[in-house]
């Protein structure tokens, strides 16, 4: 089931300890057809941005960058699994890996706001 994710907005609300994003990071999406695109920003990242497919089964295909407070230059990419929560809101689950720093794998959970 593909999803509708034009305008909407969301933030974080689990991260793994090697991620950079935290509670205070928003995502705002827009998104024409199966094309997918965000700006971000909040908490240690000042200014980010992610582009990506949606597959037939709503979940995305991303690659994203962006300069964290320290002014390094971080991208990677991501698969990002949707689900509703208890509320009916959106949610979700991203599995990532960083492309340049430590390269590692981490998750995250992002909520419709």
């Amino acid at each position: 089931m593909q999803y509708d994710l034009d305008g909407k907005k969301f933030r974080v609300v689990s991260a793994t300890s090697n991620g950079q994003v935290d509670e205070c990071t928003i995502f705002k999406y827009h998104q024409d057809g199966n094309r997918v695109w965000a700006e971000y920003s909040g908490g240690a990242i000042l200014v980010g941005h992610l582009v990506a497919t949606q597959n037939h089964d709503g979940s995305l295909e991303i690659l994203y960058h962006h300069i964290a407070e320290n002014n390094q230059i971080m991208y990677g990419k991501c698969h990002s699994i949707p689900s509703r929560d208890k509320d009916g809101k959106l949610r979700f689950e991203e599995h990532w890996e960083w492309l340049n720093g430590d390269c590692s794998h981490g998750q995250s959970t992002i909520l419709e706001l």
